[in-house]
C-alpha cells in the first residue's frame, strides 16, 4: 500500500475557478458499500465547512462516514476494528 499524499488546502471561501475543459470526459465515482466514495482524480472538493481541497492523485478515496481525521479524504477509519479474543487454556 502507498502512502496518502498530503492534500493541498485552498484558502477558505468561495471555490477556485476550474478550468474550462476542450473536451468532456466522465468521471467516474464507485460508491463503496460501509466505506469511501472513490473518485477518478484530479478533484477538487468543496467541505462543508467551506474549504477548498484539492488531490491530483488518479483516484481519491473520499470519506462518507465523516470519522476520518483526514476528512474529506478517507483514513480508513470505517472499518471496524476487533480485537482478537485470548484462547482459553485448560
Amino acid at each position: 500500500m502507498t502512502a496518502l499524499a498530503e492534500p493541498v488546502r485552498a484558502s477558505q471561501g468561495e471555490p477556485t475557478e476550474a478550468p474550462a475543459p476542450t473536451e468532456r470526459h466522465p468521471r467516474r465515482v464507485t460508491v463503496v458499500p460501509g466505506g469511501p466514495v472513490l473518485v477518478e482524480g484530479p478533484v477538487e472538493l468543496c467541505t462543508p465547512e467551506g474549504e477548498v481541497v484539492t488531490s491530483d492523485r488518479f483516484v481519491v478515496a473520499v470519506c462518507a462516514c465523516r470519522r476520518s481525521k483526514r476528512f474529506p479524504f478517507c483514513d480508513t477509519s470505517h472499518r471496524r476494528r476487533v480485537r482478537a479474543q485470548p484462547s482459553e487454556s485448560g
